[in-house]
């Protein structure tokens, strides 16, 4: 699973060396692509469930699951790519919102606080700690911040599977949920909406898209639970991007 988030992230972090203007969503998705396959994996996403791309690439009021295509990036637009890859019999699985180009502060601070609200989960990804524990902290973080987490996608184990059991929401209540143990491995990623948490699915059965037209901002690693410190298996090491 190293091996997977190693190229995993690397292959998010090309993503979003490319959002600029000009430059299409498709365009994106093709370098994820032969990037991945270069290092001998398969972009878990291709053909998940009938998919059509190789990440998932979603712009501004889209939260998740944006279908890449022929739309040309613009000066101000925020970029979410979602990204797996699969290896040797395992997943890694990460997301992370870009600005292209020049954006407003309250985007900049959209994705700011998304990212961040990850580590705040993050500080309670421990032995003995609960799902739950998680969920309640990021949440907090997030509309402390004046923004709302979507309630209707969440987190998942990662592994053999792409999505296994348990559900990690990004919301709920302290003490509740599957307890934490070591070697349980989870994707945990906040998705936050500038406004109203509230989503709809468009008629293509993928895309998400903020119920109110407002920006949306989604942020994600792969961690393994351990005796100490979670460990993050989405970080680029070795590869060369």
């Amino acid at each position: 699973m190293r091996r997977a988030g190693q190229i995993t992230a690397a292959a998010r972090e090309l993503a979003g060396k490319m959002v600029r203007p000009g430059v299409t969503t498709l365009e994106i998705d093709t370098a994820v692509r032969k990037f991945i396959e270069s290092q001998g994996a398969k972009p878990s996403f291709l053909g998940y469930g009938g998919f059509p791309g190789s990440a998932c690439i979603s712009v501004n009021d889209e939260v998740i699951h944006g279908i890449p295509s022929n739309l040309v990036l613009k000066e101000g637009d925020i970029v979410s790519v979602d990204v797996g890859a699969y290896i040797d019999g395992f997943h890694g699985d990460c997301a992370a919102t870009f600005p292209c180009g020049k954006i407003s502060e309250e985007a900049a601070r959209l994705i700011a606080v998304t990212e961040q609200s990850f580590w705040e989960g993050m500080k309670y990804a421990r032995f003995g700690y609960r799902v739950g524990d998680i969920s309640h902290a990021i949440q907090k973080y997030v509309e402390d911040n004046g923004f709302s987490i979507v309630r209707d996608f969440v987190g998942h184990g990662v592994g053999a599977q792409l999505h296994e059991s348990p559900e990690v929401p990004n919301y709920g209540t302290p003490g509740r949920g599957p307890r934490l143990a070591p070697g349980m491995t989870l994707a945990v990623e906040p998705m936050v909406n500038e406004g109203d948490w509230r989503v709809k699915v468009m008629r293509d059965g993928w895309t998400v898209r903020t119920a109110d037209g407002s920006l949306a901002a989604h942020y994600e690693n792969s961690i393994l639970i351990t005796k100490g410190e979670p460990e993050i298996l989405t970080q680029v090491r070795d590869l060369q991007v």
